[in-house]
């Protein structure tokens, strides 16, 4: 078990876990999920905000299996290693907001960084803008860092408290089983179901829950972090877990070449508009948002699975910034930004920017 323990945290290891994710994600389409859209953790966010009923865009609502699966997958990674550990109280609030306004720049580029990186590798252009973006968000979340910028420490806290979140992910579950989407039929129970759009679409239930268990579980044995990788790139010349986001790509776009699914181009790509300005900006806020709290939406699922309570809230936030971004007319589609997308843009950086020039601890 000791040498087996880190083997996913080595070179080839966070390597071997982007070729993973790369190859799956983009099988997950070709299995019936949304173009460019394999997996997408903004994305399938917000259709489970649509299916409790958070927004009424009815276009993208469905409980994803692959969300809850990354959750469980890291859970029982966590326990399998006894890296389980309840931890909680690392400014909470901050990061609830924080989780709002990443969902609302990432919804107005209509992707989280790995759809970004999906989206490049089956050769949507306008991934280049988002991923442009995302790279000078995280670049200025380093000069706050380095400028001393924390949220403080967690603190040990009562192993229920790291257990909440997946307990929640676990009852999500259930309702899909008890609740799942009918023909024609734009509720069940308690949930809510596209008839059309993106939420329509959808891989089978055992191959998205298997293939999040499976991410899950390899993610919390990597570290595997977008915005990681580019933080430790951009701060301390690392190339560590670039190597496995650059792995990802690769694999994605040879599998998307095999099956079909490249099409270069900027127009008419599945889930995209082709504002440029705004693709950047969105990311712009996403980025500096991921770096401000200390990680992507993907690490942030998996440390909420390892037992941090305040990574858990971090991905509430985020579930309920998608019900603000299309209740309040900020998200966008594939005819352009919302008709508030520009503002929630201007908001969210000004936000982000307070807390950055806030939270940071004077030299003793």
């Amino acid at each position: 078990m000791g040498r087996l323990k880190n083997v996913f945290a080595t070179r080839w290891g966070i390597i071997s876990v982007g070729a993973f994710i790369g190859v799956f994600a983009a099988l997950l389409q070709k299995w019936g999920n949304p173009g460019n859209m394999g997996i997408c953790v903004a994305c399938f966010d917000r259709d489970i905000a649509g299916a409790l009923g958070l927004h009424r865009a009815d276009v993208v609502q469905y409980m994803r299996p692959e969300i809850i699966g990354f959750v469980l997958g890291s859970l029982f990674a966590a326990y399998l290693f006894k890296e389980f550990r309840s931890r909680a109280g690392s400014a909470p609030i901050v990061r609830f907001v924080l989780g709002v306004f990443a969902m609302i720049g990432a919804l107005v580029f209509l992707g989280c960084p790995w759809r970004a990186l999906l989206r490049l590798s089956a050769g949507d252009g306008n991934a280049i803008f988002g991923l442009a973006g995302l790279i000078g968000g995280i670049w200025i979340g380093t000069l706050f860092l380095k400028g001393g910028y924390n949220l403080g420490r967690a603190d040990k806290t009562h192993t229920s408290v790291g257990w909440l979140f997946p307990l929640i992910m676990l009852a999500f579950l259930i309702l899909r089983l008890v609740f799942p989407p009918l023909d024609g039929q734009a509720r069940n129970g308690v949930l809510f179901y596209s008839l059309k759009g993106p939420g329509s679409m959808y891989a089978p239930l055992a191959a998205s829950l298997l293939i999040g268990l499976a991410v899950g579980f390899l993610a919390q044995r990597s570290r595997f972090c977008t915005m990681g990788a580019f933080r430790d790139l951009i701060l301390f010349r690392q190339n560590h877990l670039f190597l496995g986001l650059l792995t990802l790509a690769v694999f994605a776009f040879l599998t998307n070449l095999i099956v079909g699914q490249f099409h270069p181009g900027f127009a008419a790509q599945p889930v995209a508009h082709t504002m440029s300005l705004w693709n950047f900006g969105g990311m712009v806020v996403a980025g500096l948002a991921f770096a401000l709290a200390g990680g992507c939406p993907g690490r942030q699922l998996f440390l909420a699975g390892e037992g941090d309570g305040d990574a858990a809230v971090f991905v509430l936030g985020m579930i309920v910034g998608a019900g603000i971004a299309h209740n309040f007319g900020m998200a966008s589609s594939p005819s352009g930004v919302g008709p508030h997308g520009v503002a929630g843009v201007i908001i969210s950086l000004l936000s982000c920017l307070f807390i950055g020039f806030t939270m940071r601890q004077k030299a003793a």
